[in-house]
Parts: C-alpha cells; sequence; structure tokens
C-alpha cells in the first residue's frame, strides 16, 4: 500500500461540499470572470477565478477557516500554531483574531518585515525560527507537541486540502462551460481539493498543475524525477521543496499533468495580469498564465480558468517586473549614441525622438568614455515607444541622420 494512501483517504468531495458549507458567510467568494484581454493574448477562452480578492489577499483563508472549525472547543482555547512565510500564515492569524484563538505563527528568520507586520496585525504572536521554512517547520510541529496546540499545516493537511477545494466549486458554478482548470502547485493542497471537487460536478474537466521550474516538487513525486528543488523564484509562495504526502496520490488521480514554467514566464504573466487584465498579483497566482504562455498548443481552443491565487506581492518587486517587461519588449530601451562633441548634438538627437514620438525618460551624456576620441562624447538615451516596430523607425531615423547607435544590453549598469 501507498503510504500516502490513508492520509489521502480522509480527502473527498464531500469533505469539499462539507468544508463549503462551514465556512460560507465567513470567505470571499471570489468572482470567477471571462478575460477578453487575456483571451485575445493567447490562444484559449480565459476566466480568471480572482483569490486575490480575498481578505487577506490570497485563497489561504479557506483552508485555514476549514481546520479551525474542526477543532474542539479545548483546542481552541489551547491555540493553534502554523509555519509559514506569508500567505498561510495570515490566513491562520486572519481567522484566529476573528474567532478569539490564541495564534503563533512560525516564520523562517529571512521573511520579509510585511509579512511579518501583517501576520502581527492580525493578532498572531511571530516567531522568526530557523533559516529555511524546513527548519521553521520542524520548530513549530515540536512547538505544537510540547504546547499541545494544534498545528495547521499549509497543505498537508485532509481538512485544509477540503478547504481550498472549495474554488472547484464555485468556479463551475459561475462557469460551468469550462473544460481546463489550471492551478499553481506547491504543496499540492489547493490542487487537490479542486480536483476533487470539480471532477465530482464535472468529470469530464481537466486539471493541469503548474510549478516553478525551480521548484519541480510535485513533478518529482508524480514522475518519477529528482530535479533539484532550489533557487530564488518570483513565485516565492509555490516554492515548495516536497509535495504533500495527501495531496500527491490525489493529484495523481485526478490531475491530467503538471507542467513547470520558467522566471521569465512567470514575469510576463504578472506583467499582463497587471496591464492587460487589471489585476495585481503575485508570481504564484500568476503562474497559471505563464502555463498558457509557454505551452500555447496544450490549451488551444479551450475554456480555461486560471486560479489567480493571491496579491501578495513586494510593490518594489511589482515595479521592477513591470519596467523589466517594457524592456523586454522593447517599449522601453537604452540606446548608446556616439557623436561629435560639439553644441547641437543632444538637441538633434532629443528633437529626433521627439518628431518620431518618442519619449525620452533619460539621458547621461559622457564625454570621458576611454574608447572614444577626445573629439567625441557618448550619449545615453532611455526612450519610451509604443511598441518594438516604433523603436526600429525611431533608431532607423537616428541613423539615417548620422549618428552611429547601439542598444544597451538591459543586464548592463
Amino acid at each position: 500500500m501507498s503510504p500516502y494512501s490513508a492520509s489521502a483517504a480522509a480527502v473527498s468531495a464531500a469533505s469539499v461540499t462539507a468544508a463549503r458549507s462551514r465556512i460560507a458567510g465567513h470567505v470571499v467568494v471570489t468572482p470567477t470572470i471571462f478575460s477578453e484581454a487575456l483571451s485575445q493574448a493567447t490562444s484559449a477562452k480565459v476566466y480568471l477565478k480572482l483569490e486575490n480578492l480575498q481578505h487577506t489577499g490570497a485563497f489561504k483563508v479557506r483552508g485555514a477557516l476549514a481546520k479551525i472549525t474542526t477543532l474542539s472547543e479545548a483546542q481552541k482555547k489551547a491555540g493553534v500554531i502554523a509555519m509559514s512565510a506569508g500567505n498561510h500564515a495570515q490566513g491562520v492569524a486572519y481567522h484566529a483574531g476573528r474567532l478569539g484563538i490564541p495564534a503563533t505563527i512560525v516564520m523562517p528568520k529571512g521573511t520579509p518585515f510585511m509579512k511579518i507586520r501583517k501576520t502581527r496585525d492580525y493578532g498572531a504572536t511571530v516567531l522568526l525560527e530557523g533559516e529555511s521554512l524546513v527548519e521553521a517547520s520542524a520548530f513549530a510541529e515540536k512547538l505544537a507537541a510540547e504546547k499541545d496546540i494544534t498545528f495547521i499545516h499549509p497543505y498537508n493537511d485532509p481538512e485544509v486540502i477540503a478547504g481550498q477545494g472549495t474554488i472547484g466549486f464555485e468556479m463551475l458554478d459561475a462557469a460551468p462551460e469550462l473544460d481546463t482548470i489550471v492551478v499553481p502547485v506547491g504543496g499540492g493542497g489547493m490542487i487537490a481539493g479542486i480536483a476533487l471537487a470539480a471532477k465530482a460536478a464535472k468529470p469530464d474537466i481537466e486539471i493541469v498543475g503548474v510549478e516553478p521550474a525551480l521548484y519541480p516538487s510535485m513533478s518529482n513525486a508524480l514522475y518519477g524525477h529528482a530535479k533539484p528543488c532550489a533557487g530564488s523564484t518570483m513565485a516565492e509562495g509555490i516554492a515548495v521543496v516536497t509535495a504533500g504526502s495527501v495531496s500527491v496520490p490525489i493529484v495523481k488521480e485526478h490531475v491530467r499533468r503538471v507542467v513547470t514554467v520558467s522566471e521569465t514566464s512567470i514575469e510576463r504573466a504578472v506583467a499582463m495580469l497587471a496591464t492587460r487584465a487589471k489585476t495585481v498579483t503575485e508570481g504564484a497566482g500568476a503562474a497559471p498564465l505563464a502555463a498558457l504562455l509557454e505551452y500555447p498548443e496544450m490549451f488551444a481552443g479551450k475554456t480555461v480558468g486560471l486560479v489567480i491565487s493571491g496579491a501578495n506581492v513586494d510593490a518594489r518587486m511589482l515595479s521592477s517586473v513591470l519596467m523589466r517587461d517594457l524592456v523586454r519588449e522593447k517599449k522601453v530601451l537604452t540606446l548608446n549614441i556616439e557623436m561629435p562633441d560639439k553644441p547641437g548634438q543632444l538637441h538633434a538627437v532629443s528633437g529626433i525622438c521627439a518628431e518620431e514620438g518618442a519619449n525620452v525618460l533619460e539621458v547621461i551624456h559622457s564625454r570621458f568614455a576611454m574608447d572614444l576620441s577626445a573629439s567625441s562624447a557618448r550619449l545615453g538615451i532611455t526612450i519610451e515607444t509604443r511598441d518594438e516596430d516604433h523603436a526600429k523607425q525611431v533608431m532607423d531615423r537616428i541613423r539615417t541622420s548620422g549618428f552611429k547607435l547601439s542598444i544597451r544590453d538591459p543586464s548592463e549598469p
């Protein structure tokens, strides 16, 4: 018998239905909306399940409350403990605080201040322990045993999985025409629950999971791989080293495929959701759209629901991603222009940009580049254009005006 079987059997479509009843009225029934913009940008008919509109900005409130509502009065009085560096921490802290239950959240020492502050603001006691999620989890479980308080695992718990699975029922209630649901995958709790619910409501629906290429934990478990799970990913919410033992057999039975996506695809998806779908999401929440961008043939012609799992992205990170996307699409680029060191040259270049409708963002004028003659200067000019064709038009005009030009690599300082 699989070591997962007994635990996995504790979760079913019926337990998702029961969880839905228990959490009703205390979590947001988030909208499932059709996106004309994303449908035009991809080969699919795209719907978005906006879990980024939950109270805490992420779907984790569902599983947290589903678990908390199964506790006895004595267990509630004793309190709960959880380990998380972000969304699960806030989900547990929010509902525990709302219900007057003492909550302790263990976070790794490197957790961003914003996430620590938000978790404390919900009334939880935050302990910073360990250099990684693995170390923090070991500490939390040890403390739970010592103090005899309930440990709420972020994904490897049948009741948590059932709570996350309520998303599947809601999506098909709102958009019964869906033939595919694409779900971000970390430990696998959400995709396991959604698969159980969605398959019960519509047996022929396909479920596809998405992981960051740097953390293929579920792919390893499903396909017998041993790929490393390490590195810095924008999708830190699903950067899990080991898939959940409860979720693996459910995913193996009910999920069509789990794919991995690159960091570039995740960045592009975050930017596309912000600029075209007008919704803010974190890297993990954008992973489903990243899959459509990276595997268009898999979703061509299908009616696809994307679970936008969360919006808790750092403002500085979001700003960087949006600017990097403009650079990638050549809507913002820096030109290095060699010119004679004499009056009027800067004015000539800026005049060309103005005439061609390009917006000048920054100018750096250098006379001391040692690879130039003493009678020459270099102009570094950053411009904003409509698109790549417009950028080419501006550059061609500068060249035909007698200037030597090159595009600066955005990775250069």
